[in-house]
């Protein structure tokens, strides 16, 4: 008796939650589309896309959905449409069961600002694929000097990333230089001194280097006494007083 009761208990709630879904899923035919929301992720550390440009891409591309009838909105074609755009890593669209319209929009990551001595600037996001130099990005090390957009997508793309994955790095970093040599510089935000790396080789090992220097060496002789800090050859740290 238990086992029949408890049967047709599940039954029953399997019966409403099929309902409830059809019913909420249901959207009535020739309904009109009164409203759109437009969400930017990231919209305070990045200002690359915004809702205002979003709504301007659509009615570029003919696809605003504002006065047209729901059932004519495809919602695939406008997620292909605006990732076409340079600053948009992913775009989602669906429509609510008010029949309005809702789209939410990643931006692409910019890890490094790039500020050829030779060129226009741009930015390296976090997939090491260059971006155009439009839009803000706050608390990102900026690269000078010589450089051409391979070097940036790859060499510097990688000290970005261990920079940005190292909380104190990410703190001390601000500038990275590159001479005309193909030598590494880094201007650390606090300490007025340089810190040489020499050519793009065993980064980490030598950032390693400098951060052991930090902690046992300039913690107690003070951080403005040098102002050179040279790690370019093995085992060596080479300081160039004031």
């Amino acid at each position: 008796m238990k086992r029949i009761l408890l049967i047709t208990i599940l039954l029953t709630v399997i019966a409403y939650l099929a309902v409830a879904f059809t019913l909420l899923s249901h959207q009535p035919t020739g309904r009109i589309c009164q409203d759109i929301k437009v969400v930017v992720e990231d919209s305070a550390s990045n200002c690359f896309i915004t809702s205002a440009e979003v709504k301007r891409l659509l009615k570029r591309n003919q696809m605003y959905p504002i006065g047209k009838l729901t059932d004519s909105i495809k919602c695939k074609n406008i997620e292909q449409a605006l990732k076409r755009n340079t600053f948009i890593e992913t775009a989602e669209c669906f429509k609510t069961s008010a029949g309005n319209l809702c789209i939410y929009i990643n931006q692409r990551l910019p890890i490094l600002r790039v500020m050829p001595h030779n060129g226009t600037s741009y930015y390296i996001d976090d997939k090491g694929l260059s971006m155009p130099g439009g839009g803000h990005a706050v608390h990102l090390p900026v690269a000078t000097g010589h450089i051409n957009r391979t070097m940036a997508e790859e060499t510097l793309y990688k000290l970005a990333l261990l920079i940005r994955n190292d909380k104190f790095w990410d703190k001390q970093v601000e500038q990275i230089n590159v001479t005309s040599e193909g030598e590494i510089e880094l201007v650390p935000r606090v300490g007025d001194h340089i810190l040489f790396l020499g050519k793009p080789v065993q980064i980490e090992q030598k950032l390693e280097r400098i951060r052991t220097f930090y902690t046992e060496g300039l913690n107690r002789i003070g951080w403005n006494k040098y102002s050179r800090i040279n790690v370019e050859f093995d085992n060596q740290i080479i300081c160039k007083r004031k």
